[in-house]
């Protein structure tokens, strides 16, 4: 965990954010420390969380050029440690511990469902941080991938509910690594369930633009998250 804090005023929020890179590396800049500079510069106070890879979680394998779920999810249960310590750390952080959310980017977006969904502890308590809620009380997913499995269905590992946190989607049609499908059956399940979603699919943006292209339509998802935490109370 690294904590960036606020610039300037100071919103009482935080945001967790997960890299993607396939559960194989993770993009520590690209969809880490940019995203953390985006996200402090509004008041916010963003932890980046550095999990476990490779073999964790729906990993991609080279020998077999497939995804592979291993038998112990590391990456979920440090996600759900960093959530976990946030909450419990929440005074020292200055934080409302009923306004800790969650970004991710790919594999990271997967993450970002599973730790939306899955509230049971995915490892042994350490310490008395595991007494508190892993749940995220918003989520912020982007390109996630992972959720579209075969044959165009949810990941039957996920069981989304009314406890689902509301939850922000965007990803392009274009995208060449992980399909649409990704966001929009997760956005059916969402509905579904009641879960209050705000979903942005945009013709062209391909896969991993993060913040980095200011020339294409798609960068305005910033502005558009900001948008909608605003509505949240969370800015």
């Amino acid at each position: 965990m690294t904590i960036y804090a606020p610039h300037g005023h100071n919103a009482h929020a935080a945001i967790v954010v997960f890299p993607g890179g396939g559960f194989e590396f993770l993009a520590m800049d690209l969809e880490g420390t940019e995203i953390c500079d985006w996200l402090t510069s509004r008041g916010i106070t963003c932890i980046l969380s550095k999990y476990r890879v490779p073999d964790s979680n729906h990993h991609w394998d080279e020998s077999c050029h497939c995804s592979v779920t291993p038998r112990i999810p590391r990456a979920l249960q440090d996600a759900q440690r960093t959530i976990r310590l946030v909450r419990q750390r929440a005074a020292d952080l200055d934080v409302d511990p009923n306004r800790i959310g969650v970004i991710g980017f790919s594999a990271g977006g997967y993450l970002v469902a599973q730790t939306s969904n899955i509230f049971a502890p995915t490892y042994t308590p350490v310490d008395a941080a595991d007494s508190v809620s892993s749940r995220p009380d918003f989520a912020i997913a982007l390109y996630p991938g992972h959720l579209c499995r075969a044959g165009g269905v949810l990941d039957p590992g996920l069981h989304v509910t009314h406890q689902t946190p509301p939850t922000f989607l965007v990803q392009a049609w274009d995208d060449p690594v992980d399909d649409v499908c990704n966001s929009t059956l997760y956005a059916r399940a969402l509905d579904a369930a009641g879960v209050p979603a705000e979903v942005h699919l945009f013709a062209k943006g391909g896969h991993a633009f993060a913040l980095r292209h200011p020339e294409q339509r798609i960068a305005i998802w910033s502005t558009l998250v900001e948008g909608w935490l605003r509505e949240r109370g969370v800015l």
